[in-house]
């Protein structure tokens, strides 16, 4: 039944990439394509613009080149994140490249619906509590270590005994659930099979011009199993 990674708690690096109206094209540029036709292979396309140059080498100073970022789960950025496009290949960039949840004011809302379908928790926070959380995380002295419980819906730094930022979050609790199960909509459908199966067999007494026999196989052909 579980789909995708089930998501209940998630501590680690957040790395910090706060600008405003990064796009899907930004995110996963249209020009990258992966060596098989894959749902898997897009790490190195993730945010390939700001990485790397026209020749493919890497660009001095991007984020998530730098330690400690370059082993981050969690990406915080900033209003309006994954605007653009529907390109689903901006999320499997993402979780490629191995983050897990992203941290923003706002989201493009078919990016958001698809980060759901993959795994990808997109918390949004309000922009007060947005500033607080980049000033906790990413000043001189902090790990920019957080700790996402959507078990709980808690957010906190990890660092020390004692957070020096805490929030609770809201997720609707159809998503949350999803992510809780690892479920993409396949697997929700697949939840009510038993509900489907009993609906087919009361339609097919009422209604059996619905459900035509299969067609003999050709002669020496296989047999259907």
């Amino acid at each position: 039944m579980t789909t995708v990674q089930p998501f209940h708690t998630l501590t680690g690096i957040a790395a910090p990439l706060l600008r405003a109206d990064i796009d899907t094209d930004a995110i996963a540029p249209s020009r990258f394509r992966p060596a098989t036709l894959s749902k898997y292979g897009y790490e190195a396309a993730l945010f390939a613009g700001l990485r790397f140059d026209e020749d493919g080498a890497p660009r001095p100073g991007f984020v998530l080149d730098q330690t400690p970022y370059r082993d981050a789960v969690i990406l915080v950025t900033g209003p309006n994140f994954g605007c653009g496009s529907s390109r689903e290949t901006a999320v499997w960039a993402l979780r490629d490249f191995g983050i897990r949840a992203v941290i923003a004011p706002s989201f493009g809302s078919i990016f958001e619906t698809n980060c759901l379908r993959n795994g990808l928790l997109p918390l949004s926070l309000p922009p007060a509590k947005h500033r607080q959380l980049v000033e906790a995380a990413f000043a001189p002295a902090a790990s920019a270590r957080l700790r996402i419980d959507l078990d709980t819906c808690r957010l906190t730094t990890a660092t020390g005994p004692q957070p020096t930022f805490t929030t609770g979050f809201t997720i609707d609790e159809r998503s949350r659930q999803q992510l809780l199960n690892g479920l993409d909509p396949i697997g929700e459908t697949l939840l009510l099979r038993e509900t489907i199966t009993r609906f087919r067999t009361r339609d097919r007494r009422h209604r059996p011009w619905n459900y035509p026999a299969p067609s003999a196989p050709p002669a020496g052909g296989p047999v259907p199993s």
